[in-house]
């Protein structure tokens, strides 16, 4: 049987919603994993699906404790200052549980609508300077390289220290996480060994610009939860099985997706290749061997996800937003609510 770890070994555990999921389905999520003891709410926006905000208002009001996570969005379909007002007046309803996660985006859809999503770091560069400015009360006059606000200054209280991570999976990302935001936001698909660097990289970056303290890093994760480890595995197996095929076209056009699944042998491209395709033939998920659906799903019974997640809070990783999916999902997030609860008394 697997040993329990106790509550100072693991990291914040947290949910991850997103748009494929309607406000009230957000609201009832919520609730369920308030009450199950999880640390946050992380709303992930994707392009043309719904947008998180009426999720993300309504999941506030619902509750009274879980922080409320949005993340990410991008400065090229949101300037920083309708971010910065947008953020404010979440944090504002959510009585100072807003936490911001911002990104460059995917580069087609921002070409869809016409923008131009080239020069990504120098566009998240200036929208941290300019949420900076714009969440202390200051007037901002910043002419960025991409993005640029003169004699702009918020029309309401704000509060000043209000969290800003970056998502990416590059060196460049890693480094501005640590020199101006307060974290980092590692996407799902990224081995333990990748998002362990990734942290590493970040806190060198800020402990080398005089920053005290570490860096927030939130690694997104599927999460299959079961008292059956067969179960729980099978569904594992689904999860991973669509995000591999999603990744592997994303591979082709940007590396740092492709090698965040390679990441020190933790599948190898033989591999990777291989499962793909027999997916793409249209084999059965069940067919993937379980090791790489162990290295990419939080899965098994209740106390084995939460050694899997001690082993990630010793690489460095402070939080792990899971994703919950089939029908089952409020009650695997109760059964992990539970096991959490033995373990931190």
């Amino acid at each position: 049987m697997t040993s329990m770890p106790t509550g100072g070994n693991l990291p914040r555990l947290s949910v991850r919603l997103h748009g494929g999921l309607t406000a009230r389905e957000c609201v009832e999520l919520a609730e369920v994993a308030e009450a199950a003891g999880f640390a946050s709410l992380w709303f992930a926006e994707n392009a043309f699906a719904r947008g998180i905000l009426p999720s993300a208002a309504a999941c506030a009001m619902a509750t009274r404790r879980i922080g409320i996570g949005a993340g990410v969005f991008n400065p090229f379909s949101r300037h920083p200052t309708l971010m910065a007002m947008e953020v404010a007046a979440l944090d504002e309803l959510s009585g100072g549980r807003t936490m911001l996660g911002i990104g460059a985006g995917i580069a087609s859809a921002v070409r869809k609508i016409g923008l131009d999503p080239d020069k990504p770091a120098p566009a998240l560069r200036d929208t941290i300077i300019i949420l900076r400015k714009l969440f202390a009360g200051d007037t901002v006059d910043h002419a960025g390289a991409r993005f640029s606000a003169q004699g702009v200054k918020l029309e309401h209280p704000t509060r000043a220290d209000l969290p800003i991570l970056v998502a990416g999976r590059g060196e460049i990302t890693s480094k501005m996480s640590g020199e101006l935001a307060d974290g980092v936001i590692i996407s799902n698909m990224c081995s333990l060994p990748f998002a362990s660097r990734t942290a590493e990289r970040v806190n060198a970056a800020r402990s080398a610009t005089g920053r005290s303290g570490s860096a927030h890093a939130v690694q997104y994760m599927p999460c299959s939860v079961d008292a059956n480890e067969q179960r729980a595995l099978s569904a594992a197996k689904v999860a991973v099985a669509d995000m591999l095929t999603s990744f592997w076209r994303m591979g082709e056009r940007v590396a740092s997706a492709r090698d965040a699944i390679l990441s020190e042998g933790t599948v190898t491209a033989e591999e990777y290749e291989s499962a793909v395709q027999m997916l793409q033939a249209g084999g059965s998920p069940e067919l993937l061997d379980a090791r790489i659906a162990r290295a990419f799903v939080l899965c098994g019974t209740p106390e084995a996800c939460l050694a899997r997640a001690s082993d990630y809070a010793a690489g460095g990783v402070t939080e792990l937003a899971l994703t919950f999916s089939g029908p089952t999902q409020t009650a695997q997030m109760r059964l992990l609510g539970d096991a959490l609860r033995r373990a931190e008394n």
